[in-house]
């Protein structure tokens, strides 16, 4: 740390994104990335002519995707938020709306504590109940920006739509938002809410289930007014934050839906009969509705099987805090890679 750094930065922990390591080649399975490749059809979206149009600046509109996005989710382009990867709309958010207040549950994405934090503003974080599901009732009538992922990160559990119409009721005067960055897996989307209540805020990714993680593209869905306060923000830092290809990529990969929605039910299926694997290796996990599992053994400490299984190639994710230390994210790859990990681990365990 610098000594120019600004006082008010100095004691800020910043978040801690997943290894990308280079040493060797790993079975990857700690950042929930998916294991399939964008759709054909999407490579064939970056043209040399897009290439060299990269001289210009890019569209700071987006208007050709919001169209896109807008046909696809039967809403109106001004109900759209482009933004680069789905952490800038969310730094967006806590910028615009936390100014009385944060609130989101103890143990959930761990950016938001660190948005928090960079932002200067008050925050509480809820336990979640001692089976890691979250009490819808805790969030109502809290008249603070509430944000809950939905399903939820590292857990992978998910609460009913019903329940996030009951936090809207109840916090009229307060935004709400939901993080949907794993909702194509199973979760219930609440974007249909957004023409009842102005003060939803759903928040999407094209990282997980659309297969673009490296291109950084994240959207969210609003009324009018918090989409025009959004944009506000993003004028007011970074314009042109979607770069050309990405739009372009993005467009395309809107146009392939039937392709991602298969890909997102394979990995749901690769998911049931790994979920069976470790429980018939005596793993405790967690009920999935994400493209990852969170499992404990009572065989091994959870940073020493962490350890173990990346030292023999197998990358899966392990947080610290005491709530959830024995735990590992396990990220679903593909069928040989979900098998290769279950062998790895009765040579381990057994």
């Amino acid at each position: 740390m610098s000594r120019f750094l600004a006082g008010k930065y100095e004691a800020l922990e910043a978040y801690t994104p997943g290894e990308q390591p280079r040493d060797k080649r790993y079975i990857k399975l700690n950042t929930n990335e998916s294991p399939y490749p964008p759709a054909p059809s999407v490579a064939e979206a970056v043209s040399r002519e897009a290439v060299e149009g990269l001289r210009l600046y890019c569209d700071p509109t987006a208007k050709r995707l919001k169209e896109k996005l807008a046909g696809l989710y039967q809403v109106e382009p001004e109900n759209i938020f482009l933004s680069n990867g789905s952490d800038e709309a969310l730094n967006f958010a806590f910028m615009a709306f936390g100014g009385a207040g944060v609130v989101f549950p103890d143990i959930s994405y761990g950016f938001y504590g660190v948005f928090a934090q960079l932002h200067g503003l008050p925050y509480e974080q809820i336990p979640l109940k001692e089976d890691f599901t979250l009490d819808y009732r805790d969030y109502c009538h809290q008249n603070k920006m509430i944000v809950i992922a939905n399903p939820n990160a590292p857990t992978g559990m998910s609460i009913p739509v019903e329940q996030i119409r009951q936090i809207l009721k109840s916090n009229p005067d307060a935004v709400v938002v939901i993080d949907e960055a794993y909702v194509d897996f199973g979760g219930e989307s609440c974007l249909p809410l957004i023409k009842d209540y102005d003060n939803l805020l759903v928040v999407r990714t094209f990282s997980k289930s659309r297969c673009l993680a490296g291109g950084r593209l994240g959207y969210a869905f609003a009324g009018r007014a918090i989409i025009a306060d959004l944009e506000k923000l993003q004028y007011s830092t970074n314009p042109y934050n979607v770069n050309t290809l990405t739009q372009l990529l993005g467009a395309a990969t809107v146009d392939e839906e039937a392709y991602y929605r298969q890909r997102c039910r394979e990995i749901m299926d690769t998911r049931r009969r790994t979920k069976a694997a470790l429980e018939a290796l005596g793993f405790q996990v967690l009920p999935s509705q994400a493209n990852f599992l969170f499992a404990k053994t009572e065989k091994m400490d959870g940073g020493a099987l962490y350890r173990e299984l990346k030292n023999r190639g197998i990358l899966v994710r392990h947080f610290t805090a005491q709530r959830i230390c024995q735990y590992n994210r396990i990220t679903i790859g593909r069928p040989e890679e979900m098998d290769m990990l279950i062998q790895t681990l009765k040579e381990v365990l057994i």
